[in-house]
C-alpha cells in the first residue's frame, strides 16, 4: 500500500471536515450580526446550503468543475461521479471529491449573510441550488479545472476569487435586487440596525479562523509538502495582522475600537491570504493582512452610504473585495513571479484580467438568476413579515423564548 497516499488522503478527510466545522462559524456569525427576529431563518438557509451544495454538486457541479473540459470552458464527465478515477493528485478520489463538496458549499453560504433579514426562504434556496450547481463550477473549472484561465497562468491556490469573491460578487448582486431593509435608508440618512448578539457573532469568527487552518492548508493535498505549514503560518499571520489593524483603524476613524468591524478584520485578513497563502512570504502575509483589515472597513461604508447597498453581515466586503485584494497580490508578492520578487507585471496582468473576468460572469449569471426567481417567485418577503420577522412569520418558531 502506498503510504504517501494513505497520509495524505487522511490529511485531506481531516481537513474537509475542518472546512465543513466552517459552517457552523457561518451560521454563528451571521445570526449574531443580524436581529433576534431572524435567527431561526438564518440558521434554517446555512443547514439547507450545505445540504443542497452537497447534492448539487455531486450530481452535476462535480462534473462541470473537474470533468473532461469542453475547449477549456466547462466539464462534461463525472456527473454522480460516475467512471471517475480511484486517485486524484496523490489522494484517493473520494477524500478528494469530499474536500471539494464541501468548498461548494461554502462559496454558497456567503450569500445568505449580505441578503438576510428581507429574503425569502425559498428563493433562497432556488440560488443555493444554481450557485452549488453552475456558477461555482463553472469558474471553478476556468481556474481549477484545467480551463482557459489556468492555462493563461492565474494563480488561485485555496479559492481567493474561486470561492470567496465569487460568493461576494453574487452577493452584491443579490443585496442590490432584492434592496435594503425596511428604515436602513430613510429621508437620506442611514439607520444602523445592530445585532442582537456580538458575543455569538465573535465566536462564529474563531470558528471560521479554526476551520481555515483546514482550508488554506488542505488545498496542497500533501502533508509531506512544506507548502503545508507555510499556508498554515501564512493564515495566522494574515488573521492576525489584519485583526489589528482593522482594530486600530477604527479607533482612529470612529474614536472607539469596533467590535463588528475587528471581527469582521479577521474574516478580511483571513480570506486576502487564502488566494497566495502558498506562494507568499510571511512578510507578505502580514503586509496583505494589514491592507486587507483597512480595505474592508472602506469598502463597508462606501457600499453602505456610497452604493446603498445593505448588508447586514459586511458580507461583499469582507469576501468580495477581499478575496479580489488577495488574489491580484498575488502579482505583486508571489516569490516565484511576483512583481515585488522581479516577476515584472505578467503575473500581475494576469491576476488582474482573471478577477475582472470572474466578476463579470458572476454577476451576469447572479443577476439573470436572481431576477429570474423574482419573476417567477419574488425575492423579497411583505413589509409585515420583515416587520414581524421571518422567524415567525416564514417557520412558525422563535429562536429565543420572552421571559
Amino acid at each position: 500500500m502506498d503510504m504517501n497516499l494513505v497520509m495524505n488522503s487522511m490529511w485531506v478527510l481531516i481537513a474537509s471536515i475542518l472546512v465543513f466545522l466552517m459552517h457552523a462559524g457561518f451560521a454563528m456569525v451571521e445570526v449574531g450580526f443580524t436581529q433576534s427576529k431572524n435567527a431561526v431563518n438564518i440558521i434554517m438557509k446555512n443547514f439547507v446550503t450545505v445540504a443542497i451544495g452537497v447534492i448539487g454538486f455531486f450530481i452535476v457541479g462535480y462534473g462541470i468543475m473537474y470533468g473532461e473540459s469542453f475547449f477549456n470552458i466547462f466539464g462534461t464527465s463525472g456527473f454522480m461521479l460516475l467512471n471517475t478515477p480511484d486517485t486524484v493528485s496523490g489522494i484517493s478520489f473520494e477524500v478528494f471529491f469530499f474536500f471539494q463538496a464541501i468548498f461548494a458549499a461554502t462559496c454558497a453560504t456567503i450569500v445568505s449573510g449580505a441578503m438576510a433579514e428581507r429574503t425569502k426562504f425559498l428563493a433562497y434556496i432556488i440560488f443555493c441550488v444554481i450557485a452549488t450547481t453552475l456558477i461555482y463550477p463553472l469558474v471553478g473549472h476556468w481556474i481549477w479545472g484545467g480551463g482557459f484561465l489556468s492555462q493563461m497562468g492565474f494563480r488561485d491556490f485555496a479559492g481567493g476569487t474561486a470561492v470567496h469573491a465569487v460568493g461576494g460578487f453574487a452577493a452584491l448582486m443579490g443585496a442590490k435586487l432584492v434592496g435594503a431593509r425596511d428604515g436602513k435608508y430613510k429621508n437620506g440618512k442611514i439607520k444602523a440596525i445592530p445585532g442582537h448578539n456580538i458575543p455569538l457573532g465573535a465566536l462564529g469568527v474563531l470558528i471560521l479562523w479554526f476551520g481555515w487552518f483546514g482550508f488554506n492548508p488542505g488545498s496542497t493535498l500533501d502533508i509531506t509538502s512544506p507548502l503545508t505549514a507555510h499556508a498554515a503560518i501564512t493564515t495566522l499571520l494574515g488573521g492576525s495582522a489584519a485583526t489589528l489593524s482593522s482594530m486600530l483603524f477604527s479607533t482612529i476613524r470612529y474614536k472607539k475600537p469596533d467590535a463588528g468591524l475587528t471581527l469582521n478584520g479577521a474574516l478580511a485578513g483571513l480570506v486576502g491570504v487564502t488566494a497566495g497563502a502558498s506562494m507568499i512570504s510571511y512578510f507578505g502575509a502580514i503586509f496583505i493582512g494589514i491592507v486587507a483589515g483597512i480595505v474592508m472597513i472602506f469598502a463597508v461604508e462606501y457600499i453602505d452610504t456610497k452604493l446603498k447597498i445593505d448588508d447586514p453581515v459586511g458580507a461583499i466586503s469582507v469576501h468580495g473585495v477581499c478575496g479580489t485584494l488577495g488574489t491580484i497580490c498575488i502579482g505583486l508578492f508571489a516569490t516565484d513571479g511576483g512583481l515585488f520578487y522581479g516577476g515584472g507585471f505578467g503575473l500581475l496582468g494576469i491576476q488582474i484580467l482573471g478577477v475582472c473576468i470572474v466578476a463579470l460572469t458572476v454577476l451576469t449569471l447572479s443577476y439573470i438568476t436572481f431576477k429570474l426567481i423574482d419573476k417567477f417567485y419574488g425575492l423579497r418577503v411583505e413589509s409585515h413579515e420583515e416587520a414581524r420577522g421571518l422567524d415567525a412569520m416564514e417557520h412558525g418558531i422563535s429562536a429565543y423564548i420572552d421571559l
